[in-house]
Formats: C-alpha cells, sequence, structure tokens
C-alpha cells in the first residue's frame, strides 16, 4: 500500500506524537500511540499485499494471489530483500502450475534473495529439483534433493523427495 519509506516516515511521526503526548502528560495516548507505531514497522518487514497473496494461496486460489502480488509496483524498490525473494517465491509457486522454465527463474532468483524460513527454502529446491529432473539434468537434481531433504527438518517434504529420488533411478 505504502512504499516502505513512507512506512518508515510513518512510524517516525507516530513517535514523535507519542513523545508529544508523554510531555503534555498524556501517558495513556502516549503509550498508545507508541504502540500503534509498531504496525507501520511490522508492515515494513511484512508487505500487507504479499500476506494476503500467502492467504489466497493457502485457499488455492491462484487468480486472486495473483491479483494481490499484481498490486506490487515496483518490486525492487517498494520491497526489502526478503520481500522481494517472497514476492519471486509466490511468482514461482503460480508459474509451477502452467510454465516451468518461467517457475525455475523466479525460484532461482527467491533462493538467491533469501527467504525467511528453511521450509519455504526446501520448497523452493525441490520445486527446482522437479524442473532439473524434468530436463534430465541428474546431477543438479541430486543435488537440490539432497539440500532440499537437510531444510527440511520436520519431515513434511519426506513424501515428495522419495518420490523423485525413486524417478532419479529411472533415469
Amino acid at each position: 500500500m505504502f512504499h516502505k519509506n513512507i512506512k518508515l516516515l510513518l512510524t517516525a511521526l507516530i513517535i514523535v506524537a507519542a513523545i508529544w503526548q508523554f510531555t503534555e502528560d498524556y501517558i495513556g495516548n502516549g503509550i498508545f500511540l507508541l504502540l500503534l507505531s509498531l504496525i507501520p514497522v511490522f508492515f515494513y518487514f511484512k508487505n500487507e499485499f504479499i500476506l494476503l497473496a500467502f492467504l489466497r494461496l493457502r485457499k488455492q486460489d491462484f487468480p486472486g494471489a495473483m491479483k494481490w502480488l499484481n498490486r506490487i509496483k515496483n518490486p525492487e524498490t517498494a520491497l526489502v530483500r526478503k520481500q522481494q525473494g517472497y514476492y519471486n517465491y509466490l511468482h514461482g509457486i503460480m508459474a509451477s502450475q502452467t510454465n516451468m522454465n518461467q517457475a525455475e527463474k523466479y525460484f532461482k532468483k527467491a533462493i538467491e534473495l533469501g527467504l525467511s524460513m528453511d521450509m519455504d527454502l526446501a520448497v523452493a529446491k525441490l520445486n527446482l529439483a522437479g524442473v532439473a529432473l524434468s530436463r534430465r539434468r541428474k546431477l543438479e537434481a541430486t543435488n537440490l534433493l539432497n539440500e532440499a531433504k537437510k531444510l527440511d527438518k520436520h519431515n513434511m517434504l519426506k513424501e515428495q523427495i522419495t518420490m523423485f529420488k525413486e524417478q532419479l533411478k529411472r533415469i
């Protein structure tokens, strides 16, 4: 909704207003404003459109998720580095349904920019391994599967990894 710098400016203005309320002996208002200043800080690190796209993706609503992602104009300047990673990650998930070449590009960019959670990184590497497997690049697929297995600490991707390893044996 707002550029990342505007969010920081808004936070600074709210904190200044909170300090002014403290100096005027309105302690309750100052505390409330300090708590209110946490909202733009949260949205600085977690973009609201990416969060809404994740919610749509949980419901398997790909067009709805794409609609929220398309609202982000100039992701290179409007998002911090990790958010850019998740922006590309979400695009990769949606592109993997139709165009594997484009999905590979998005997943590689997401891994390069960085993802906060190991599980998301494991899913990205697993998808890249699937693309490498479909192109008969056995060594690259094996390396990506091993990396995904190391990142999957809760064994949530165990079935998919074993399925890919069985397909690797057939090549």
